[in-house]
């Protein structure tokens, strides 16, 4: 292990500052931690981590010093300028902005640009080894209202990567020895829930097994599913653990249904003049998918969220055109909560929508709702923060209103396999503490007996390696890992496929 001259270490302090606006880079910098690596490193060993330059915005000395800061109080920590000289590179990107500024007084007015300023955002990180294999990985987000961002975000970055080290990392993974001779094409189509992460995934898997092409239609669950049935693809793409099901009764045994991660819905709103979190009971959002809360000012919407000043604006509903399993998700909450919902819509991929108008994939849910003043719909979580677009907090079954995050996600999915054993297709309305309660899993639908011995071989592979190093990468999208205990399930269902 190569250890560092006198000369490439340096001890800093930068005083904080506020953000006034959105950041973007230039954070160089390299921490040397002792600690226990797993199946890596023995106890001893010390760790030398370098930090390169994040791709975000202005401000990078003040997240530079701050995460410093932060991981210096952890003990034995130094700071190097040479990449050369270190065993990990975190970096990552993303950006922060002003979603606008709140005030205590009731007489300023509805855009006070001297009150404190509300924020949202993003920034992945990631630790990766020399060889540029990703060994964690992670999604902070601000919080929405404070006074110093940069002191937020990193005490975030600092906590997490701490507990990622301490934690320890598995042995770095090794290419996939070829399927056959030549070039294997793979081709799916389906959610777009999960793109983002199988754009990611697919490039990742390529670059180490050449030999291996995946080609991915993110054109919505209903029409990936029926790709595959009709023999298009090689794979599908669902949130709904129920799609052969819905589109294809009494074909169930011939496909196989794995689980890649898990993800959330969240609602989204275009409600000029408010900058806070608004909450969402299930009956709110039952009421207002039904038609019948019609106005944001409307009792329940006061009553659920009494510190904010909810205008008299027409609420226009927004839900999605094409069969989607992100629309599972999200009426499969509904009727878990409601029994009116329940028995008028139900949970479908394509249900008939009482009211609104409709988007194809989140894309154009999203467009719908960044056009109307006054407008909700919903996406996958990922998609929302990527794209600056405002989501409100659910309540959960502990009575709890809870935003999307990886740790309210991760919160849901330890209900996925319970204590006998079986695991859960869906962790929708999970109980527990901090569980945010519009969460999924999402899944690859593979034919359980694939005609051509090299695709076979080259699938099994591939799901090897996504249930496996590729769980690293997931976190940095803002999708959390399988939980080891669903992943322990999985390794039977890819054995089949071989």
């Amino acid at each position: 292990m190569p250890t560092a001259s006198p000369n490439d270490t340096m001890t800093a302090r930068t005083p904080r500052r506020t953000l006034g606006r959105t950041l973007r880079p230039a954070l160089l910098f390299c921490i040397a931690l002792v600690c226990p690596l797993a199946e890596a490193q023995s106890p001893a060993t010390s760790t030398r981590l370098f930090v390169e330059p994040f791709t975000t915005r202005q401000g990078s000395e003040e997240l530079r010093s701050g995460v410093v800061a932060e991981l210096r109080k952890l003990g034995s920590v130094q700071l190097a300028l040479k990449e050369s000289a270190a065993d990990l590179v975190l970096g990552g990107g993303g950006e922060v902005w002003v979603r606008g500024y709140s005030t205590l007084n009731p007489r300023a007015p509805r855009y006070p640009r001297n009150g404190k300023p509300v924020y949202g955002g993003f920034l992945s990180v990631e630790l990766r080894d020399k060889q540029g294999e990703t060994l964690w990985s992670y999604l902070v987000t601000p919080n929405t209202a404070t006074d110093d961002i940069y002191g937020n975000l990193s005490k975030q970055i600092s906590k997490q990567v701490a507990k990622a080290v301490q934690q320890g990392f598995p042995k770095p993974s090794r290419p996939v020895a070829a399927p056959g001779h030549g070039t294997v094409e793979l081709k799916g189509a389906g959610a777009t829930f999960p793109y983002p992460l199988y754009t990611k995934w697919f490039a990742n898997y390529h670059r180490t097994n050449p030999d291996v092409e995946l080609i991915y239609e993110p054109v919505g669950s209903e029409a990936g599913i029926r790709r595959l049935l009709a023999g298009e693809v090689d794979f599908g793409a669902s949130d709904s653990p129920d799609a052969i099901h819905l589109l294809a009764p009494g074909q169930e045994d011939k496909f196989v249904l794995f689980p890649s991660a898990v993800g959330a819905v969240v609602p989204i709103m275009n409600l000029p003049g408010v900058s806070g979190d608004i909450d969402f009971t299930p009956a709110i959002l039952v009421g207002i998918y039904l038609g019948k809360i019609k106005k944001w000012n409307d009792p329940a919407l006061r009553a659920a969220n009494p510190k904010l000043h909810l205008p008299d604006l027409d609420i226009t509903v927004i839900h999605r055109r094409d069969g989607s399993g992100t629309s599972y998700v999200w009426t499969d909450f509904l009727a878990q909560t409601s029994a009116e919902w329940k028995a008028k819509v139900g949970t479908g991929m394509n249900p008939a929508w009482p009211v609104g108008r409709s988007g194809v994939g989140n894309e154009g849910v999203a467009t719908e709702v960044k056009e109307f003043g006054g407008a909700i719909g919903y996406v996958e979580f990922t998609y929302a923060v990527q794209n600056h677009l405002n989501f409100g907090k659910v309540r959960n079954q502990e009575g709890e209103f809870v935003g999307a995050s990886l740790d309210s996600i991760a919160a849901a999915a330890r209900r996925a396999v319970g204590p006998n054993g079986v695991m859960t297709a869906s962790i929708v309305n999970a109980p527990g503490p901090g569980a945010y309660p519009i969460s999924s899993f999402t899944w690859l639908v593979v034919p359980a007996h694939p005609a051509e011995p090299a695709k076979r071989r080259a699938m099994a592979a591939f799901l090897r390696w996504a249930t496996g190093p590729g769980q690293r990468q997931a976190a940095a999208l803002g999708y959390l890992a399988l939980p080891k205990e669903v992943v322990a399930k999985v390794e039977a269902d890819i054995a089949r496929l071989e």
